[in-house]
């Protein structure tokens, strides 16, 4: 499946949270990440992210469709980490 993961958690947990992101999807900006994950892998992130979290005071958004062609991106400015695949 197709994620974009958006988190927003306190300043002391920031780099656990990015690194934890960075091991599954694709950096895109600040505390934006987007790419393909399989099923387990989502459950993987989600248990990941409650070990890290603070759940009365951090949120961690994950927004999924079962294919990327089925989202529409359109980007104005500047994108800070473009996505390419290499084989």
């Amino acid at each position: 499946m197709y994620v974009i993961a958006i988190y927003d958690v306190n300043e002391k947990r920031v780099v656990k949270m990015l690194k934890l992101c960075r091991r599954y999807l694709n950096w895109i900006q600040n505390s934006v990440f987007e790419g393909e994950i399989t099923d387990l892998g989502m459950k993987e992130l989600i248990h990941e992210a409650r070990q890290i979290m603070d759940e009365r005071e951090d949120s961690f958004i994950l927004f999924s469709s079962r294919d990327q062609r089925w989202l529409a991106k359109t980007i104005v400015g500047k994108e800070r980490s473009e996505v390419d695949n290499f084989l």
